[in-house]
């Protein structure tokens, strides 16, 4: 599981990318490009979309390697389970999430905001 550089000075920073911190992150050139502060325009749409969602449970720790991401696809998978059931699990590790990994997604394109399509997995990967 990769993990946030040691030392990221952050998007907003103006040494996103720039940082010796920041080799060998998979977003450091978007981090550089400066697209990664500038404010999303989707934000807007997906705050609407959110207020549909009746429950939204969040697993966050601040430290890493200790399990969030397996637990959280542990409890989606659980969920799941019932077919009424609608689950969303969204990974928001921007250097390194490890979703469509345990999920047996690994390299594919899972979501996609622009144009808001996306691949959908159900079951055991």
């Amino acid at each position: 599981m990769e993990e946030v550089p040691q030392g990221c000075p952050g998007t907003g920073s103006a040494q996103a990318g720039r940082g010796a911190s920041c080799q060998g992150c998979p977003n450091q050139r978007l981090c550089a490009s400066g697209a990664g502060a500038a404010p999303d325009p989707a934000i807007e749409e997906i705050k609407e979309k959110m207020k549909t969602v009746k429950h939204k449970i969040l697993v966050l720790s601040g430290k890493g390697g200790v399990g969030k991401s397996t637990f959280s696809a542990h409890l989606a998978h659980g969920l799941a389970d019932d077919e009424n059931t609608q689950v969303a699990l969204l990974d928001i590790d921007i250097c390194g999430p490890s979703i469509p990994k345990i999920m047996g997604l690994e390299g594919e394109q899972v979501i996609m905001i622009v144009g808001t399509t996306g691949k959908y997995s159900h079951g055991t990967p």
